[in-house]
Formats: C-alpha cells, sequence, structure tokens
C-alpha cells in the first residue's frame, strides 16, 4: 500500500485539517518538476513545507496540553467523589462517568500518538521524494526545523503513568489501595510461571499498551523518598569468547548451557551492577533451568573480574546485619566463585550490550499476571575481536550512555532492533486458564509470537555474523511485515465521552463462544512457548535498594509436547557444503546438497552472502530418541544371528546345494550386519548434532530383499537341477 493511501484510511476524521498536505505537496512537486525546478519553486516549496510543520506542530502541542489537563480534571473529580459523603451507590456511578471519560482519554492520546506518528513519517517521506526529484537537497536543513519543532519527540510515557495511576484508583472505588503495596510482594517462593515472548510493531506500542492499561497498572519502582519516576531504561552485557561458545550452547539448547551478564537499570551513575548467570537443564534430566544473580558495587567490578576482589567483606556484613539467612550468603559466596571461574576458564570477555526501556504492567501484590513491553531495543558491539578496543580493559565501553539511538556509534557496531517485545507472565494454578483478556491479546493483531527469542543470541548472531555458523530461527521472520488486519473488538476504538466532545475506548472486549476440549489458537501459542517459571526465592524488587546480595533463582521448563508434524530435532540445515565421515562412507546416506532440496524444508535465502550459515529451531529432544535407535540396531542384529544361524546349518549338515545356499546367506548375514552397524552411527551422528530428519532409509532395505529373494531362488534353482 503507499503511503498517501495508508495516510487517507489511517487518519482521524475529526483532526483531518491539522495533517500534513501530504497529497498536495508532492503535487507541487511533481507538477514543478515536470516543467523545470527552478530556485524559485525550491523557495516556495521550502515555505509550504514549513507552514505545514507549524501547523502540525502547533496542534500537537495544544492536544497535549488538553490531555493533561482533562487528566487533572479527572483526578480533582475522583478526589471530590472519595471526600463526598454520599453512599456508596451514588459514589460507585459517579466513579463510573469518570472511568467513561478516563477511556475517552486513553483513545485519544492512542489518536494523538498515531497523528504524531503518521506525521513524522509523512515529512520524511517528502523530503525524500524532493531530494530524489528536485536539483537541491533539503535533508540537512529540514532536520534542523525538525529539532526547532520535535512534536515527534513527544513522549507519552508521562501520560501513560498519570491515566495508570487513576484508572486504578477508579477502578479500585477512588482508593488508591495498591499505593503502598510492594510491587513484588505477591511473588511466593513456589509457584509456576507460564512466559510467552512475541514481537509488536512501533505502529501497535501505544495500542497496545493502552488496551492492558484497561486491565493492568503500570508497575512503577520509585526509590525511598522521591516520588520522582525511574528511568525504564535496562543495560545489560553479556559475556563469551571469541570462540563465541555461550553462544553456541544457548542457541542449541545444550545441556548446562551458560550464558552471562551484567545488567543495570537507569543511565550510567547507577552504582549497583547484578551480576547474572543463567544455566540451561534439559527437563528430562530431572533438573530446572536456573538464573541466580548477586548485586556488586560498579566501582569493584573490574577488579572482581581480574580475581582481585572478593565478596567476604560484604557477606560477613550482611551477615552482622541479619538481612540474609546462611543459605543465602552460601549461595551468593558459591555463586560469585563459580562465575569468576568461569570468566578464567573460558577466557570470557564482554561482547555485546542490550539496551532498551520497558514498560512494566502488574498490580502490586499480585503476581498472576504480569505483562513487559520493552522498546527501543538496541545492541551494541563491546568486544574486540577485530582488534578494536572498544571497551579497554573496563567491562564496558564508556564512550556511550543509555543515549538511544546511539548515532555517535559506526553502523557496524550497533544493531537497532526493529520491534518491541512483549512478554507475557502468566502465575496460574493447574488447570486453571488465563484471564480471557490475555487471551484475546495474545490471538489479536498487536502480537507476533516468537518463542524463546533472546536478545543475546539475536544480537550476536547480527553484529558477529561472520563468527556465528548456526543462525536463530525467528531470522526467517525478519524479511517479512508483521502487522495483520485488525481483530475486531481488540485494542482502541472510539466511542462518546460522558461530555458529548471526547473521544472514548471501546470497553467491549471480544468474548468466546463455547470451549470444547481442544486447545484453542491461544491456548496452543502459550503452550508451544511455554517457559514453566518455578520460583526457588522471591524475586526482589529491581530497583530497591534491598537487592543488595540477593541471589534470586527461577526455573525454566521449556516444553510444549511435540507432535508426529514437529521435526524430531532440534537445528534445520538450510546449506551444508560438508559431511561427516559416516556419511561419506555410508553408501545409503543423503548428501548435503539433496537435503537442501528436499521440499518442504525451511530455508532461509535472505543472506546470501552467508550461504554456509544453518538456522536454530526450538524442538524438544528426549532420551527416548537415543533409545530407540539402539533398539531399531539390536533388531538388525537379531535378524543377522537367525539368518546367521541358518546359513552355518546349511553349511555343516547340508549337502553340496545346502553348502552354495549356506555360504550366500552367511554373505548376507554379514551385509546386514554390516548395514545395521552404519546406519546405526549414521542416525547417532545426527541426532547428537541435533539434525532434523528424515531419518530412514529406503535403499538399504530395499538391497536387501532383493539380495534375500535371489539367494532363495538360488537355493531353489540348484536343488532342481541337481534332483
Amino acid at each position: 500500500m503507499k503511503f498517501g493511501q495508508q495516510l487517507r484510511e489511517s487518519l482521524f476524521p475529526d483532526w483531518k485539517f491539522y495533517y500534513v498536505d501530504y497529497s498536495g505537496l508532492k503535487r507541487f512537486l511533481y507538477e514543478r518538476t515536470d516543467k523545470g525546478y527552478t530556485a524559485d519553486d525550491e523557495s516556495e516549496f521550502v515555505k509550504l513545507l514549513d507552514s505545514e510543520l507549524e501547523k502540525v506542530n502547533n496542534f500537537q502541542q495544544t492536544k497535549s496540553s488538553e490531555m493533561k489537563r482533562r487528566i487533572e480534571y479527572c483526578e480533582k473529580q475522583v478526589d471530590l467523589i472519595t471526600q463526598n459523603p454520599a453512599p456508596e451507590d451514588a459514589k460507585r456511578e459517579q466513579l463510573d462517568i469518570i472511568e467513561r471519560e478516563i477511556d475517552a482519554v486513553i483513545g485519544e492520546v492512542y489518536e494523538l500518538a498515531k497523528f504524531t506518528r503518521l506525521n513524522f513519517t509523512a515529512f520524511m517521506k517528502i523530503v525524500k521524494k524532493h531530494d530524489k526529484n528536485a536539483p537541491f537537497v533539503l535533508k540537512p536543513m529540514f532536520a534542523e526545523q525538525l529539532n526547532s519543532r520535535p512534536f515527534f519527540k513527544e513522549n507519552f510515557d508521562e501520560l501513560l503513568l498519570e491515566l495508570s495511576r487513576l484508572y486504578n484508583i477508579v477502578r479500585n472505588g477512588g482508593v488508591d489501595v495498591d499505593g503502598s503495596k510492594d510491587p513484588q510482594s505477591g511473588n511466593g517462593q513456589n509457584f509456576v510461571r507460564q512466559t510467552t515472548k512475541y514481537w509488536v510493531h512501533p505502529d501497535n506500542v501505544m495500542e497496545l499498551k493502552l488496551y492492558i492499561l484497561k486491565y493492568l497498572p503500570v508497575l512503577i519502582y520509585r526509590t525511598k523518598g522521591t516520588t520522582k519516576p525511574p528511568n525504564p531504561a535496562i543495560t545489560s552485557i553479556y559475556f563469551d569468547n571469541d570462540k563465541l561458545d555461550l553462544y553456541q550452547g544457548r542457541l542449541e539448547k545444550s545441556e548446562g548451557a551458560e550464558a552471562i551478564r551484567l545488567r543495570w537499570y537507569g543511565d550510567m551513575d547507577s552504582t549497583e551492577i547484578f551480576i547474572e548467570r543463567k544455566t540451561h537443564h534439559e527437563d528430562w534430566t530431572g533438573e530446572k533451568s536456573v538464573k541466580e544473580r548477586f548485586s556488586i558495587k560498579e566501582k569493584y567490578v573490574n577488579d572482581y573480574l581480574s580475581g582481585e576482589y572478593t565478596l567476604d567483606s560484604k557477606i560477613e556484613r550482611l551477615r552482622e546485619e541479619g538481612k540474609k539467612s546462611e543459605q543465602d550468603l552460601h549461595d551468593m559466596e558459591a555463586l560469585s566463585r563459580e562465575v569468576l571461574e568461569s570468566v578464567k576458564t573460558k577466557h570470557l570477555e564482554p561482547v555485546v550490550r542490550s539496551f532498551y526501556n520497558r514498560t512494566a504492567f502488574q498490580i502490586p501484590g499480585d503476581a498472576r499476571v504480569r505483562i513487559s513491553l520493552d522498546t527501543e531495543l538496541t545492541m551494541v558491539r563491546e568486544d574486540s575481536f577485530d582488534g578494536k578496543p572498544r571497551a579497554g580493559n573496563n567491562w564496558r565501553r564508556t564512550d556511550i550512555g543509555v543515549d538511544y539511538p546511539f548515532s555517535q556509534l559506526p553502523e557496524q557496531d550497533v544493531c537497532r532492533f526493529p520491534y518491541a517485545i512483549l512478554e507475557v507472565k502468566l502465575q496460574t494454578q493447574s488447570g486453571v486458564e488465563p484471564p480471557q483478556w490475555v487471551l484475546d491479546l495474545i490471538d489479536s493483531h498487536l502480537v507476533e509470537a516468537v518463542p524463546k527469542f533472546s536478545k543475546f543470541i539475536h544480537g550476536t548472531s547480527v553484529l558477529l555474523e561472520d563468527r556465528v555458523d548456526v543462525l536463530p530461527f525467528w531470522f526467517s521472520q525478519m524479511d517479512r511485515d508483521i502487522r495483520k488486519p485488525a481483530t475486531k473488538g481488540i485494542g482502541i476504538s472510539r466511542a462518546n465521552s460522558p461530555r458529548g466532545s471526547f473521544v472514548g475506548m471501546d470497553n467491549a472486549v471480544r468474548h468466546r463462544g463455547g470451549r470444547t476440549n481442544s486447545a484453542t489458537p491461544s491456548q496452543s501459542s502459550l503452550q508451544y512457548q511455554n517457559d514453566i517459571e518455578v520460583i526457588v526465592e522471591s524475586e526482589p524488587g529491581e530497583h530497591s535498594s534491598q537487592n543488595e546480595g540477593t541471589v534470586t533463582q527461577y526455573s525454566h521448563a521449556y516444553g510444549g509436547e511435540p507432535s508426529e508434524e514437529t521435526a524430531l530435532l532440534g537445528r534445520r540445515n538450510y546449506q551444508s557444503s560438508s559431511e561427516s565421515w559416516l556419511q561419506k562412507i555410508n553408501p545409503f546416506a543423503k548428501s548435503g546438497s539433496q537435503r537442501e532440496r528436499q521440499p518442504g524444508r525451511v530455508t532461509f535465502t535472505s543472506r546470501d552472502d552467508q550461504p554456509n550459515k544453518r538456522i536454530a529451531v526450538p524442538v524438544r529432544v528426549e532420551p527416548k530418541v537415543f533409545f530407540a535407535n539402539e533398539r531399531t540396531f539390536l533388531s538388525w542384529l537379531n535378524f543377522a544371528i537367525v539368518l546367521g544361524s541358518l546359513a552355518l546349518g546349511l553349511l555343516n549338515f547340508g549337502d553340496s546345494t545346502g553348502k552354495i545356499a549356506g555360504a550366500a546367506f552367511t554373505v548376507i548375514a554379514m551385509f546386514v550386519m554390516i548395514y545395521a552397524l552404519m546406519l546405526f552411527q549414521w542416525r547417532a551422528e545426527r541426532i547428537r548434532r541435533r539434525e532434523s530428519g528424515p531419518y530412514d532409509d529406503r535403499v538399504g532395505p530395499t538391497i536387501l530383499v532383493v539380495v534375500l529373494i535371489s539367494a532363495v531362488v538360488l537355493n531353489f534353482y540348484l536343488k532342481i537341477v541337481a534332483g
């Protein structure tokens, strides 16, 4: 769809005169260029463009101020209602009116955010068309004009926080019941949590936030003694070695695979750094994948990584203060020792930095539903593999902070992810369905399911592509538009304000009809990605000062039962130029080129410059796969032994004809044993390499049947001739 048509279909009719006149500017540009574009034409075009920018900027600023005044008005009305000694029913009726007004404000905030995005895109496109068709370059000068009237930099998060708090108060009958609760107080010591991940297109981010806001408030971590909202930035430094062993292990989900990162919250002035380790365990081992962490002061990080600093003094101080149990202190000491050992023995160093701004939604004290949305996700190189000392001797590079979009960096050092990351965590009892609105959300047009997405894996595979051999499976989703047709009843729609002059949000949520025993699409989506998270120790607030010395553990059991249509094992080749020794000596094994051309195989063709890469597909691996291979091998041996016994009987006790037949059957029995051994080793090698099927061989059994028939016919013929 052309942008002009998209703009006409997406604009809010009540504001249509305040959008940039994209069609008029484009018409002016084409008419003048057809006649010969002159300096006078350029001057007139610049004036038109400047007037359009002034119009859009003034309207956006006016509406933004109006939204703030309407929110303040609602707050005052709520205070008056709660102070009014009227009956509760009358108060509830008045609060319902306020709630409808808040819905109207939410709807208009959504339209204003879309207005801002559409107009900014329109300006960028018309300037690009100008520079392409006119003999003048306008982009640098227009960038200065935009910076002088930066309507596109309007941050709606402040409005979002106010709407969240106000909506929560109204929903609770005019009382801020959650204001005094610890945001993490609802996290018990042991519970089951199901985690799913999705991509969200930038066009849908604001709509998604406002939709979730109807059901969950924004979760805010505040430092004691201040009312200022914290910086939502989260930055992590991931460690690996020059062989990318940790990347490979995490991508392949190898047993015991580690991920080590250093994380901080807020800006670069943060003094508390969290050292975290994730350890993957296959669920069939009986162990759970674990995430553990402890905190350390920023000034001690380099000394810790070099082995010159230990946590002994800190642990002793915590023991004297009695803030942690002996088991917690022992776990923290063991973790710090094991992380340092991994850094030294595996020669780990900073490799990739991830940065994003997180908006979390959760009812304080109630962890049954927790949703986080990470926007402005950016990955940055921290390594020195190419000889460039990006971090030097420090544990992180110091030439950047949290200044998204990191325009000071060369393009080869930065990867700006095009989508936001939505993570839905559900803590429910066994057999209890998630809330209906969550099921509707994950089935809607607002999200794109991406199970097992990892910021570390994606950043490494993009920024260090020349060093990786296997790519994550979601690369095939990067080349297509994830936007979908709008789902009816989901998201933001326009309704009348109770005062008749506002645009509101449709409260109606799509409800499903009668359920059957089969899983709904949303349930299937959850089951496909289900990370069952068992909290071993309650996770403290990430921004709380009480995090000092805390070791947090929570576990993931990756699952979703595989079906017969699911690939047997984890990785699919999309091109392989080399074969193992087993494939070379096995005459029945298919070559790599034959496997590539097999119909139905998942391939990734957008990166032609990397023809020897593979895409990793997350599929369940169980011990019964190996046992099944052994049982098949033993079955072949059993057949060979029976055939060999028959051959020995004919050789020892038969006549001349029987001895000839016995010799033939002996050769066949030896062939069967050799074939069974080669087939067993070939399959075992593919299983260890986590290659997908097929694992069958149609050539070997066919040859065996033909040879057996030939031996029987030969024996029959010789008997007839001898008789």
